[in-house]
This record gives structure tokens, C-alpha cells and sequence, in this order.
């Protein structure tokens, strides 16, 4: 296992980290899970090289990757609806959007459960409070995308009956992977941490 986790940490880090992750306040107002109604679900490509802050980030906090042996797929009930626009929003309304520090790791260290911090902070800790409260961890992958300004971005993705919900600190409300306005680069596998995907 300790190889793994080195040959894994040494590729990460001679790939570079092809997502930058950058604080994006939130916007909008609670509006519920908007767009199409029909099941859409991301499709992986392939594997891919993990970001190598995310592969420090477990290897500081085996904890939060663990997996928890759920579901893949939530069948998702009002009351999980429910719980998610409420983490979703009460994470963006109380952290603060802040760049990481451009001495710090390249610019991009990965934290959970603090009171500032940029776009994957804000998705690592949705993601915890979401396995405190008793969700799937394979339910629960961190993503990469690009903005339409082209910066990078990571956000939650909740896998789930009616496809693949996204909880992004830049908006309140809870969208369908296809009605983001993001271009996607990436996910984290439901069942192994250090795996990722192409999108």
C-alpha cells in the first residue's frame, strides 16, 4: 500500500495538478434542483492521474477517504433533498471564499471542515457533513471542472436516482450535472480515492 501511495504521490506531483482550484463566492438564492427532468448520469472516460493536493489530502486525512461500503447510487427521498440543499447552502453561506496561498504546495492544499478556504475546501467539507449525517461515501466524488472564465473549480457530485447532482460554492441551488455552466476535467471514483477519471 505504502508503494502504491508513493508511486501515486510521485506521478501526481510530476503531472502537476491540471485543475487549479480557485474561491468563488456563492450566488444565487435556494431554488431547488432546476433543468431537465430526465436521468443523466457523467460518463468516465478513463483513468487519470488524481490531483496530487488530493493525494496529500488523504494521505493527511485517511478519515475522510474512506469508504463507508454504501450505495453508489442514492435513492434520493425529500428528506435527503432536503439535507442537501441544506448543506449545500448553510457551507456557502457560512465559509469564506478564499484563494489558497501561492507558497503553499503550488498554490492548491486540500482541506475539510474550515472557516475559509476555495472551491474543493468547500466540497471536501459538504462531502463530510454528508457522511456524518449518514451518506454514502460512493454516493459522494469530488470533481474538477473549468469555469466559463476558465478557471479551475472542484465541486461536489451526489450520485443519485435522478442523476448527478452538483452542490457548487459559486450558486445555492442544487443542479443536474448537464445544467451546470461548467466544462468538466474530472472525478474521484466512489470506491477508491486514489483512482479518477477523464471526463
Amino acid at each position: 500500500m505504502k508503494k502504491t501511495f508513493v508511486t501515486l504521490l510521485a506521478l501526481a506531483f510530476t503531472a502537476g495538478n491540471a485543475c487549479s482550484a480557485f474561491a468563488a463566492g456563492p450566488a444565487g438564492f435556494a431554488r431547488g434542483l432546476n433543468g431537465s427532468s430526465a436521468v443523466s448520469y457523467i460518463s468516465e472516460k478513463g483513468k487519470i492521474i488524481p490531483p496530487f493536493a488530493q493525494v496529500l489530502f488523504c494521505a493527511q486525512n485517511p478519515a475522510e477517504c474512506r469508504d463507508n461500503n454504501g450505495l453508489s447510487v442514492v435513492a434520493l427521498t425529500d428528506e435527503q433533498m432536503l439535507q442537501l440543499k441544506n448543506v449545500n447552502s448553510t457551507v456557502n453561506r457560512t465559509m469564506i471564499g478564499r484563494n489558497d496561498s501561492s507558497s503553499e504546495l503550488n498554490g492548491d492544499v486540500w482541506k475539510v471542515n474550515v472557516r475559509s478556504g476555495d472551491c474543493e475546501d468547500f466540497a471536501l467539507t459538504k462531502r463530510s457533513r454528508l457522511i456524518a449525517m449518514g451518506w454514502s461515501s460512493r454516493a459522494l466524488r469530488i470533481a474538477t471542472a473549468y469555469t466559463p472564465s476558465g478557471e479551475g473549480h472542484a465541486v461536489l457530485v451526489v450520485r443519485t436516482d435522478r442523476g448527478d447532482l452538483v452542490l457548487d460554492n459559486r450558486k445555492s441551488s442544487i443542479k443536474n450535472w448537464r445544467d451546470t455552466d461548467l466544462r468538466w476535467d474530472k472525478i474521484q471514483s466512489g470506491t477508491d480515492p486514489y483512482v479518477w477519471y477523464r471526463l
